[in-house]
């Protein structure tokens, strides 16, 4: 390179277009920048498992919130319905970093969970709920999000019941499930359709629609 002249090299890009047409700064994410038409659509094209259960559609992670939260409400039925979003919200930062599973999240160590930690802040405040949710909640909700685990490892992972239970524990009491995986747009309907039920209940304002889901 001649002196004096100086080669134009860019900064490297570290924000993700969204369909809505928002810039989310993945190192410093705002809660500006998010909108649940894009959580629904990431998650609802976010295969659990990474892709390995039966059937003609992968178990998408919008489908997964979505029982978990029903799984919430099962165990607790007067919970709040602010945690009841929470519960729905509660793998929605995956809509940008996937669904890794949990072995590879702890070989990935620190970095990968302060990253994680900060998307899931920013979605919280988004959504009117508290930056962190309280000790107790998230220990409802990670028992309900195993509960999920059990059956979706019995019934389209391959697990026995043996293994599931040693994994993930036992299923709660008076509850059953059967799985039937839905394709993307069912999925994503879904989503969109009971984060308004539970904004709604919790007495936030509707987020208005960034762009068209149908």
């Amino acid at each position: 390179m001649r002196k004096g002249l100086r080669r134009n090299v860019r900064e490297p890009r570290a924000w993700q277009r969204m369909l809505s047409g928002r810039r989310l700064d993945l190192l410093d994410p705002s809660p500006m920048d998010i909108e649940i038409e894009d959580i629904a659509y990431g998650l609802a094209r976010v295969a659990r498992w990474n892709g390995q259960t039966i059937g003609d559609h992968a178990f998408s992670v919008a489908q997964h919130s979505i029982v978990v939260e029903e799984i919430v409400a099962h165990i607790q039925p007067d919970i709040a319905p602010r945690w009841r979003l929470a519960a729905l919200l509660h793998d929605a930062a995956e809509y940008v970093i996937g669904d890794m599973i949990s072995p590879f999240k702890q070989a990935l160590g620190l970095d990968y969970k302060v990253f994680e930690e900060r998307l899931e802040t920013a979605i919280h405040v988004r959504f009117g709920l508290p930056a962190k949710s309280p000790a107790a909640v998230k220990t409802l909700i990670k028992r309900a999000d195993h509960a999920c685990a059990y059956y979706e490892a019995t019934q389209l992972a391959g697990f026995s019941g043996q293994e599931a239970v040693e994994f993930f524990g036992d299923p709660p009491e008076e509850y059953d499930l059967v799985i039937e995986p839905l394709s993307a747009s069912q999925a994503q309907a879904r989503y969109i359709q009971r984060y308004h039920v539970l904004s709604e209940a919790a007495g936030f304002a509707p987020a208005d629609a960034a762009f068209d889901t149908e």
